[in-house]
C-alpha cells in the first residue's frame, strides 16, 4: 500500500496548493470515532469531518442505503426526473425542525449554496435586499457566503471584491464583551441595525445559534429570543444557520431548540447525510413557495444517493438516540476540560453545548489571544494520535467534535492525550 509520505509527494505535484490539510497522514478507512491511515496509524476522531459523521464512518444503515440506491440509479436531477427519496427526506426535515407551522423544503449540495438559496428566498418573499450578519460568523466560501463570514484568513483574503448588501453587527461573545447579558448584548446589535441599515430595509437577518469556525461562541442567554421577536417585527427572515449545530450535535436535533427559538428558514448540511454531500434549506410554507418555479435548484441537488443516505442517518440518530449521546459526551469531555482549565491559567474559557465543545486559549492574566500555543497544543494531540480542530477569528480556539457514536474507550483515551498535550 502507498504510504502517507509518498501520497504527500504525488499531492505536491498534483493538488493545488491552496488546498489545505490539518495533518499529513490519509486516511485507509474509518468506523466510529477512530480512523486508520494507510501506514496502519489509528486515529482517535475528535472531529468528525467537521461535524460531519455524527453518525460515525460507514454507519450500518447508511451502508446498506447507499449500496442499495446505487444499484437502482445514481443520478436523473430532480428537475428532470423526480424521485421519492428527496421527497422523503424533505418531509424529515419539516417535521424534525423547529416551529410548528407548515414547512416546505429544497436541497442542495453545500452549506454554503443552501445559505445563498436561504437569502434568495429571503429576498424574494420580502422585496428587501440587506442582509444581516454577526461578528465572527462563518457561512461559508463562495462570493455571497464569503461576504457573510468575517474571518479574513484564509477565507477572505484577496478573494473580493464581494457581494454587496451585507452588514455586520455585534455579536454576543459573553467572554469578549464584558459578560453583557443577552438581552443587552441583542439591544446592541439591534441600534446597529436600525441606525446603520434601517428595519424596513432588511430581508434577512443570519446568525449560527453557536458560531462555528468563529470559535464555537456560545450567546449569552436570551440573544437569540431578542433577536427572532425584533426580525418578526420588522418584517425581517430570521434565518438560522444550523449547518455545524443541526442534527444532535449540541445535545438537541438543532441548537435554536434549547432557548425554544423557532427560524422562519433554517440552513442544514454537515450531518445530516452521514458523510455524503447533501444540503437543505427549509421554512415558513409562505416563504419558501414565494419563489417562482425553477427558481430554486441544481443538478446535483438533493442527489439519490444522498437522500438514501440522509434517511438512513436520520434513522440512526432516533434509533440511537444521539441527542442524548451528544449530552453525555458533553458532560463527560466538559469535566475533563474544566479540570485541566483549573490548572491552566491559558485556557480563558470552557465553552459550548453537547458534543460541541471548545477552549479559547490566552496569554496567562489576559485576554489576549495565543494562537501559536494553541497550534501547539492541537500539535501535540496530531503526534499521540488525536485528530484536533483548531477556529476562531483569532485563531485561538481548539475545538471538539467527536462523532456521536464514539466508544467510551476511545473518548476516555482521547480525553488522555489532551490532558497530556496541555503538559
Amino acid at each position: 500500500m502507498t504510504s502517507s509520505d509518498e501520497l504527500q509527494k504525488r499531492r505536491s505535484s498534483a493538488v493545488a496548493r491552496g488546498v489545505g490539510s490539518v495533518i499529513n497522514s490519509y486516511v485507509d478507512s474509518a468506523s466510529g470515532g477512530t480512523l486508520t491511515d494507510v501506514d496502519g496509524r489509528r486515529w482517535i476522531d475528535f472531529a468528525a469531518g467537521i461535524a460531519v459523521t455524527n453518525v460515525g464512518n460507514s454507519a450500518p444503515r447508511v451502508v446498506e442505503a447507499v449500496r442499495a440506491q446505487v444499484e437502482r440509479f445514481t443520478h436523473t436531477c430532480f428537475m428532470v426526473a423526480p424521485y421519492e427519496s428527496y421527497v422523503a427526506v424533505c418531509e424529515q426535515l419539516n417535521a424534525l425542525t423547529p416551529g410548528g407551522f407548515e414547512k416546505r423544503s429544497a436541497l442542495f449540495n453545500s452549506g454554503a449554496e443552501a445559505v445563498e438559496n436561504a437569502v434568495k428566498v429571503a429576498r424574494h418573499a420580502t422585496g428587501r435586499s440587506a442582509v444581516v450578519v454577526f461578528d465572527h460568523a462563518y457561512h461559508g466560501r463562495t462570493n455571497l457566503t464569503l461576504a457573510l463570514t468575517a474571518k479574513n484568513m484564509p477565507y477572505k483574503h484577496r478573494f473580493g471584491p464581494f457581494a454587496g448588501e451585507v452588514y455586520r453587527v455585534p455579536m454576543s461573545y459573553p467572554l469578549r464583551d464584558g459578560g453583557l447579558d443577552g438581552a443587552t448584548a441583542a439591544t446592541r446589535a439591534i441600534e446597529t441595525i436600525e441606525k446603520q441599515v434601517g428595519a424596513e430595509n432588511v430581508a434577512a437577518l443570519l446568525i449560527e445559534p453557536i458560531q462555528g469556525e468563529g470559535g464555537f461562541v456560545v450567546p449569552a442567554k436570551g440573544f437569540l429570543p431578542a433577536l427572532r421577536t425584533w426580525a418578526t417585527a420588522a418584517g425581517a427572515v430570521f434565518v438560522a444557520d444550523e449547518i455545524q449545530t443541526g442534527f444532535c450535535r449540541t445535545g438537541d436535533w438543532f441548537a435554536c431548540q434549547h432557548e425554544g427559538v423557532e427560524p422562519d428558514l433554517v440552513t442544514l448540511a454537515k450531518g445530516m447525510a452521514g458523510g455524503l454531500p447533501l444540503a437543505a434549506v427549509t421554512g415558513r410554507a409562505e416563504l419558501m413557495d414565494a419563489v417562482h418555479v425553477g427558481g430554486l435548484g441544481g443538478t446535483y441537488g438533493g442527489n439519490p444517493i444522498a437522500c438514501a443516505a440522509a434517511l438512513a442517518a436520520i434513522e440512526t440518530m432516533r434509533e440511537l438516540d444521539l441527542a442524548g449521546a451528544a449530552r453525555r459526551i458533553g458532560t463527560v469531555l466538559g469535566d475533563r476540560l474544566r479540570a485541566v482549565a483549573a490548572r491552566d491559567p491559558r485556557i480563558a474559557e470552557v465553552r459550548g453545548r453537547g458534543a460541541m465543545l471548545a477552549v479559547e486559549i490566552v496569554t496567562p492574566g489576559t485576554l489576549t489571544p495565543d494562537p501559536s500555543a494553541t497550534a501547539a497544543v492541537s500539535a501535540a494531540c496530531h503526534a499521540a494520535g488525536l485528530l484536533t480542530l483548531t477556529c476562531g477569528t483569532y485563531g485561538n480556539v481548539l475545538r471538539f467534535l467527536p462523532p456521536l457514536v464514539i466508544s467510551d474507550d476511545d473518548l476516555a483515551r482521547g480525553l488522555d492525550i489532551l490532558d497530556a498535550a496541555f503538559g
